[in-house]
């Protein structure tokens, strides 16, 4: 059973929550953060990456850098940016972009479902990335980023969540720059919180879309809490982490697209022959964005290309059979030599939210060929995590972006 519970949220004023809210803190690069930061400077990525208010050679991975996030957060509590809930509830937030919703429960998951196994995983973690969100949630006392999380959908939750959004007022409504509409309702009725929390206890299995590392440094200062405390009876805050957690029904994933810096000494036309014993090679004459799985797009030379997989390459198998998989063990591997490319500096991936524009801009600057990606689907990603295994590193790219900042939950 997955433990699912309301929790007290610190949010932002409804006047203050627009300027407030801000996208994930790891997907800007040092540069992008500072001059966000500059542009809005109530936005919550400060506290996210507090070396946006200190000098550009300032140690962002310091004592000091996570001293002042703590500082900022503490400042936003006491000058009316925060209030706080009088007792826990579930939230509802929906997202809105390009005319098309999806809409989640905003609540905490258990540590202890993570440990064990009730909240899968597909993606590996990477301990660097780990311990500054470690540091950062530790020094802070607080979780800023929600989780992404994801199940199959059950109706009985989607009629309680339609039911609400139907007849109540939102507590926030606002659109961002980016032209993404967020939405949030409260859910403080205490038959609502029992039918929901009976919805969700009665699943064996929740999964992680997106947010891994946030998920393990999350339940990693869970157990060092536990650890610290160790009369705790399993109810105090820091046994759980915030989540938004959305029916598999509302979801769509984007590619995540390749770019390659060289051809690991191979002539383009010896590239190309060595590509199509595995791919069928058919040019194209514009930007091709695969249609179906089992193709690649290709672009190299100033040509665009579509590359479908042999019969007899294709397989079932849940990892080897995604197309990240087929293009990594046919083509980026064996043939270009990138056999890691969690390390390799030899390639580079690119969100499919940047268009195949993008893939040919990289071409033309730093990378000599591009592959655009058919992209992998919810089903593959619960498959995957079903077994058990782990996806190639950058298979998954979910639009639009929870924001952080607009939910804070406390650990003590």
């Amino acid at each position: 059973m997955a433990v699912i519970r309301p929790f007290a949220a610190r949010r932002p004023d409804p006047e203050l929550v627009a300027q407030v809210a801000a996208l994930p803190y790891d997907v800007y690069n040092r540069k992008e953060a500072k001059k966000e930061v500059e542009r809005s400077p109530r936005s919550f990525l400060r506290i996210d990456r507090p070396e946006t208010v200190h000098p550009d050679d300032f140690d962002m991975y310091s004592d000091e850098a996570y001293a002042t996030a703590r500082r900022m957060l503490d400042e936003a509590f006491t000058d009316g940016t925060y209030v706080t809930e009088d007792a826990p509830a579930y939230y509802i937030y929906e997202l809105v972009m390009d005319g098309r919703s999806q809409t989640g429960l905003v609540a905490c998951a258990s540590i202890d479902d993570y440990v064990n196994g009730v909240i899968k995983k597909h993606e590996n973690t990477r301990e660097e990335k780990e311990q500054d969100r470690i540091r950062h949630i530790d020094t802070c006392d607080a979780q800023t980023g929600p989780i992404f999380l994801a199940y199959r959908e059950q109706e009985e939750i989607s009629v309680i969540i339609r039911c609400i959004q139907k007849e109540e007022e939102p507590l926030y409504d606002f659109t961002a720059e980016d032209g993404v509409t967020h939405r949030v309702w409260i859910v403080d009725d205490a038959a609502d919180i029992e039918a929901l929390q009976k919805e969700f206890a009665a699943m064996d299995r929740i999964y992680i879309a997106d947010g891994h590392h946030r998920a393990a440094s999350a339940v990693k200062v869970g157990l060092k809490r536990r650890a610290e405390h160790p009369d705790y009876n399993g109810t105090e805050e820091f046994n759980f982490f915030m989540s938004v957690l959305f029916p598999d029904s509302e979801l769509a994933i984007l590619p995540y697209n390749r770019v390659v810096k060289d051809l690991n000494g191979l002539s383009e036309e010896g590239f190309l022959d060595a590509v199509s014993k595995v791919f069928e090679i058919e040019k194209k004459d514009a930007a091709y964005q695969p249609e179906e799985k089992g193709s690649v797009g290709m672009y190299i030379g100033g040509t665009w290309y579509k590359l479908k997989i042999h019969d007899e390459l294709k397989t079932d198998d849940p990892v080897k059979g995604l197309d990240v998989s087929l293009l990594q063990d046919h083509v980026l591997g064996p043939i270009l030599g990138i056999d890691d490319p969690r390390t390799s500096d030899r390639i580079d991936f690119v969100g499919g939210i940047r268009g195949l524009a993008e893939l040919e801009r990289r071409v033309s600057e730093d990378a000599v060929a591009a592959f655009s990606m058919y992209p992998t689907s919810i089903g593959e990603l619960f498959s995957v995590a079903d077994e058990g295994l782990l996806m190639p590193p950058k298979s998954t790219w979910f639009e639009p972006k929870l924001r952080s900042g607009i939910f804070i939950h406390l650990l003590s």
